[in-house]
């Protein structure tokens, strides 16, 4: 039996302070794709999220954003309601049981919702998430109409402000819980299944901090909205009280450079060099803070993009592939960092080093980053003074503002505990005829000297690693340091692959079965003359069904 995707709502960021244009935007930036020049094949043009969901033979989506109605005032439902309810069919969000007759032989398994919140009045954050909430009930009622199983929530993908209007969303969700049962633990999750957010200011925008009377020339007309970005709130703290911070992924962007409203940019810089930092680093998205578009516990990823555009993180193919394999993937992988050594002639003599690592993820057959550090980035983990990389460093996200919110950026902080480098997706159902799947690792360790009498951007080891994922009831991992070798074991079996035996192939854990290899995972060897470093890979059963 066919397993339909979960309905998928899509929520777009702050329209400015002209809505006009927005208004008219039947698909809210969500059909804009780009083009990757130099590129082929399904790697050259991206059509932009909706085309390319509707388009997917892997998830089988559908288009309903015709059939929610938006209105800036209530409005009377249809004369011919016979079977409906008026709850539904009448107000600001409504039903149009015409057009769910147009969509005759659908249910909501598997469609896409586009949420208008500025046709929406008056223009607040909270107007905007009961709006939300509304959607949602209003799709689990059509569910419910339909004689569908039991509505098991919607997946969410929200960029910049979208992303605060839908936590603002999860609070009213929990406390709806919570009236109908005091019980009730996190209860959002039965509403939302999963949620995705798009360079959200989790923690604020640092121009906020900008001086108040240019702040008030743009607050007038969105005071409300804008006002959701104080760097000074600690709101982000409740959200794992509302929701599994396990199933809200953050991707993060990098790429301030191609931001092109460069106030914002200026802005970000300043608040780095009121916080001692210096302007050294912007570390944004061009917009939004690294540190700021995260919450602490989150599984959380970057992406080389900018904030919004025509070459962004709503635009990007990245975005969509790590969607959909957060959204519909089968496992979960997890890097970790177990132990690390730089040889210590790469320290400056007479200059004072620091040291940063980082790691690139790629996925076989996509050309496209799932997973990407790099010192244009800035994003990499550290700076560490000490040659094991076991100094504080980068520390943990701070929990609270306590501090300048451009503090926290002075380091990159691991993903998780253990120095866990990425927590990613992956779908062996995606090509059902491969046996494996491949990623390649792109590892970076660079030093430079912060007393400027040496060089800042020496590079002390890059190297590429492939990992190849045995699909099986048991995941068996094979490490390739080239890319030829990796034809070695095309069509082995999870049971072939005990038995194979090639120098250039190395299962770290030698004696390890493929039951407790899964559960314990993979060590393997990574470095070369001035760095050595065993990195440890842990593949488990998604709980994306959950």
């Amino acid at each position: 039996m066919e397993t339909r995707p979960r309905p998928l709502v899509l929520i777009r960021g702050f329209g400015g302070l002209d809505i006009e244009d927005d208004r008219r935007n039947a698909y809210q930036g969500f059909n804009d794709g780009t083009v990757y020049p130099g590129k082929r094949g399904q790697n050259y043009i991206y059509e932009g999220f909706v085309i390319k969901a509707l388009k997917s033979s892997e998830h089988r989506y559908n288009d309903a954003t015709d059939v929610i109605g938006y209105y800036p005032s209530a409005v009377e439902g249809p004369a011919e309601i016979a079977g409906w309810n008026p709850e539904f069919v009448k107000g600001s969000i409504v039903i149009d049981p015409r057009m769910v007759d147009d969509h005759e032989g659908w249910n909501t398994r598997g469609t896409i919702w586009v949420f208008r919140y500025y046709d929406l009045n008056p223009r607040n954050i909270d107007t905007f998430a009961e709006g939300l909430v509304q959607l949602i009930e209003r799709i689990a009622y059509l569910a419910e109409r339909n004689g569908e199983e039991e509505f098991d929530g919607v997946d969410v993908i929200a960029h910049s402000m979208g992303g605060l209007v839908m936590v603002q969303a999860m609070r009213l969700l929990h406390e709806a819980a919570v009236a109908k049962d005091p019980t009730v633990k996190q209860g959002a999750a039965k509403s939302i299944h999963r949620a995705i957010t798009l360079g959200t200011p989790h923690r604020g925008i640092a121009f906020q901090r900008m001086p108040e009377a240019f702040l008030s020339f743009v607050h007038v007309k969105a005071a409300s909205e804008l006002g959701a970005f104080d760097p000074t709130s600690t709101a982000f703290l409740d959200v794992p009280t509302w929701f599994p911070l396990s199933r809200l992924l953050t991707v993060v962007g990098t790429n301030y450079r191609d931001y092109n409203i460069k106030i914002s940019s200026a802005g970000n810089r300043l608040a780095s060099l009121l916080s001692g930092d210096g302007m050294s680093y912007n570390r944004s998205d061009g917009l939004v803070k690294q540190a700021a578009a995260q919450l602490p516990g989150a599984p959380r990823t970057f992406v080389n993009k900018c904030h919004g555009g025509t070459d962004s993180l709503v635009t990007s193919r990245e975005a969509y592939e790590i969607a959909m394999r957060f959204f519909h993937g089968t496992h979960s992988i997890r890097l970790s960092l177990d132990e690390a050594r730089i040889n210590g002639d790469e320290k400056d003599f007479f200059g004072r080093s620091e040291f940063f690592f980082g790691v690139t993820v790629k996925p076989r057959f996509v050309d496209f980053s799932l997973f990407e550090q790099s010192a244009a980035a800035e994003n990499c983990y550290g700076p560490f003074r000490t040659v094991d990389l076991s100094d504080d460093g980068p520390g943990a996200l701070p929990t609270a503002l306590s501090q300048p919110l451009a503090a926290s950026d002075r380091a990159m902080g691991w993903a998780g505990d253990g120095r866990l480098i990425w927590e990613g997706w992956i779908d062996s159902n995606a090509n059902p005829k491969a046996p494996d799947m491949v990623f390649r690792l792109d590892v970076y360790v660079a030093e430079r000297d912060t007393l400027g009498i040496g060089f800042s951007d020496n590079v002390i080891f890059a190297g590429q690693y492939w990992l190849q994922v045995i699909k099986g009831a048991h995941p068996v991992i094979f490490i390739h340091t080239t890319e030829q070798t990796l034809k070695l074991t095309s069509g082995l079996t999870e049971a072939d692959a005990e038995t194979v035996i090639d120098p250039r192939i190395s299962r770290a854990t030698e004696d390890a079965t493929p039951e407790n290899a899964a559960a314990a995972g993979w060590t393997f060897p990574v470095g070369g003359p001035n760095f050595a470093a065993t990195l440890r890979l842990e593949v488990a059963a998604s709980d994306q069904a959950a």
